[in-house]
């Protein structure tokens, strides 16, 4: 079975295009669900019958696992079984009048002004490690940039002089973003102090934003230097790299701009998924609303 899903991944990888990320989270999930196959029901992929994939997703409920996480799985079998039968490995969908569970969309996370200012102060602009922290704090809660798409950045990717930033997202779709005064002005910053005294003599990388090594800053570094420089400022909620993405999206939205403007700056594909904004706005507006109104 093994063979079966490294075929598939090749698959998702060379004809759809899709992110390493995603294809690691696919990986992850069919792993779990051979493994269980193979193990526990003891099945052939072309034996597999829908009675088998109920059992393994009710040992998801067992195991605690929310229906956000089930949909996914469900949603990854599903494609595994439609390679297969394309594949003429197998000749009938098991899958078929399985339900996806129903879970309520939750409301991002995200920065009120306060915070998000507290943030952007907090790396120590006296060094360069500092100066590489505050360029992507900035360029981040600028541009909206997801984590990979932050960390992916080569020096040409910024036009410092136009204002723009050009990354790569999924399905290797390209983007221009513009970036504020701001960004751009902590980003030449670091160009020019900080970035040289952390280029390796060894490496001649193009990357723009390096660790302390001379090589390219890694998303899981990324996310260290969010959770310290989050607890410098204080900030007592659950920082992630996606709640600086969330809160530069509504902040956009909550100052008057445009929906699909906001989409395209995001690399949103359905402008359902940038409307879940619109929802955050509306319940910060409630939440002013009650503490300010008399009569609330």
């Amino acid at each position: 079975m093994k063979d079966y899903v490294k075929d598939f991944l090749h698959f998702l990888l060379v004809e759809k295009g899709l992110s390493d990320n995603t294809i690691s989270a696919y990986r992850r999930d069919l792993i779990h669900y051979t493994d269980y196959m193979e193990k526990v029901e003891q099945v052939a992929p072309e034996l597999i019958q829908r009675i088998h994939i109920l059992h393994f997703l009710e040992q998801l409920k067992e195991q605690g696992k929310s229906p956000k996480t089930i949909a996914r799985h469900i949603s990854t079998i599903r494609s595994f079984h439609h390679f297969l039968i394309q594949d003429r490995i197998c000749t009938h969908d098991p899958t078929n009048h399985i339900e996806t569970p129903k879970s309520g969309r939750t409301l991002p996370k995200v920065l009120n002004m306060e915070e998000t200012e507290a943030l952007l102060a907090a790396p120590d602009v006296s060094n360069p490690l500092g100066l590489r922290d505050k360029a992507m704090l900035e360029l981040m809660y600028a541009s909206g940039l997801r984590v990979s798409e932050l960390t992916s950045l080569n020096k040409e990717d910024v036009h410092l002089t136009m204002g723009f930033v050009r990354c790569t997202g999924k399905g290797d779709k390209e983007r221009i973003i513009p970036a504020g005064r701001h960004a751009l002005e902590a980003i030449e910053h670091y160009l020019q102090t900080g970035r040289p005294k952390l280029v390796s003599k060894k490496r001649n990388d193009h990357a723009l934003f390096l660790n302390h090594y001379g090589q390219r800053l890694t998303r899981q570094g990324f996310w260290k230097i969010i959770k310290a420089l989050a607890k410098k400022a204080t900030i007592e909620k659950e920082l992630t790299p996606h709640t600086i993405r969330h809160s530069f999206a509504t902040h956009l939205l909550e100052n008057g701009a445009d929906l699909r403007a906001v989409q395209e700056m995001l690399g949103h594909a359905d402008i359902s998924t940038t409307q879940i904004y619109t929802h955050v706005t509306k319940t910060r507006l409630k939440d002013v609303y009650s503490q300010f109104h008399p009569r609330a």
